[in-house]
């Protein structure tokens, strides 16, 4: 474990009086919290989270939310003001947010040291992956158990089974209320249910508008996120399964529940897609990440280059965050809705 600083973030857990309780056994409760935290209208609180129980006995104060995801559902429900900082980025944040982001430490693009969160004195830590709070990642739920900080994992990712390799598989199709779900969550640990229940009546408003009439039966979609040589393509249930289902079209792989399979382009071609649904990241971790290498590849390649799609150039640029499950895969629905519109390919409309 990194060296730690334990004088200062005792001060901060006392001040703040948080107290995570695991499927194990709770950590001890801070000495000395006051009064008022303890008495906090409407806590403790305490949620079931993957597994484990989270308790907050009053609201957070210095939170650190470790991916991008989580990050902008704290920002949309107007907590900028409670967040110590932020890490592991894939697109700009989301333009509306972009004022109230800029008030909140970016701690690193990628991902943090255990160290460098513990310096923010954190209160509360969110994540939209398992991996980011495991082994490899910037440290195990139980290490910050130990410190007594509560952490909060996105119930989308561990409702899928990451035990093996590569993204995880899942048995069942996620759906919107997964992420609504995390959203009510995260406004209930930090005690702005109505702001949450406001998110989530315009998100779910902007689906309908997008959805409406629109009816891509018999239109195949390939989402590509990243990696030319080895590409991570999305399986039948995740973010992109949400969007295809939302337009009732066909996933390219929807044959397989693995999260972001890798397959080679030779079986892609063959599937021939009528949509190439393209990442366009501003991270720098693999080959291909922005759309636009993307299509150079595509038309470059020659097992791609002669595949309707690319012929056609019915290419959608999604942001990596609306390939993820977030408040971004709405985003997602409305750019493919209305790209299937434009390719003529939407039988709603005649």
């Amino acid at each position: 474990m990194p060296s730690v600083r334990p004088a200062r973030l005792t001060a901060v857990l006392v001040a703040g009086g948080l107290l995570l309780a695991t499927g194990c056994g709770g950590g001890p409760s801070p000495a000395g919290s006051s009064s008022s935290s303890r008495n906090a209208a409407g806590y403790p609180r305490t949620l079931d989270n993957c597994g484990q129980k989270v308790r907050v006995t009053a609201p957070p104060q210095r939170a650190v939310s470790l991916n991008q995801g989580s990050t902008e559902i704290l920002l949309s429900l107007g907590l900028a003001d409670r967040m110590a900082g932020t890490a592991t980025w894939t697109d700009p944040v989301l333009k509306d947010l972009r004022k109230a982001d800029a008030t909140v430490e970016r701690l690193a693009d990628n991902m943090p040291s255990f160290e460098k969160v513990l310096d923010q004195e954190p209160d509360f830590v969110s994540a939209s992956f398992e991996s980011t709070l495991g082994k490899g990642g910037v440290a195990t739920r139980s290490q910050f158990d130990t410190l007594g900080v509560p952490t909060y994992v996105s119930p989308a990712d561990c409702a899928k089974d990451n035990s093996g390799d590569g993204d995880g598989a899942r048995a069942t199709r996620l759906t919107m209320d997964d992420i609504y779900g995390e959203i009510r969550d995260l406004a209930t640990v930090f005690g702005v249910a109505e702001r949450g229940e406001k998110l989530i009546g315009e998100l779910t408003a902007r689906v309908t508008s997008a959805t409406r009439n629109v009816d891509a039966s018999g239109a195949t979609l390939l989402y590509w996120f990243a990696n030319s040589e080895s590409p991570y393509l999305a399986g039948c249930c995740g973010a992109p399964g949400i969007i295809t289902d939302a337009v009732g079209a066909q996933n390219a792989f929807g044959d397989t529940h693995q999260e972001w399979p890798q397959i080679n382009w030779e079986t892609v071609a063959d599937r021939n897609p009528d949509v190439l649904v393209l990442g366009d990241l501003t991270r720098k971790q693999q080959s291909a990440e922005t759309a636009a290498k993307k299509i150079r590849f595509l038309e470059s390649h020659p097992a791609t280059r002669s595949m309707d799609a690319v012929r056609h150039k019915r290419y959608v640029l999604l942001s990596g965050q609306a390939m993820n499950p977030s408040i971004r895969t709405v985003e997602g629905i409305e750019k493919v809705a209305a790209a299937l519109h434009t390719f003529g390919l939407d039988r709603g409309d005649r």
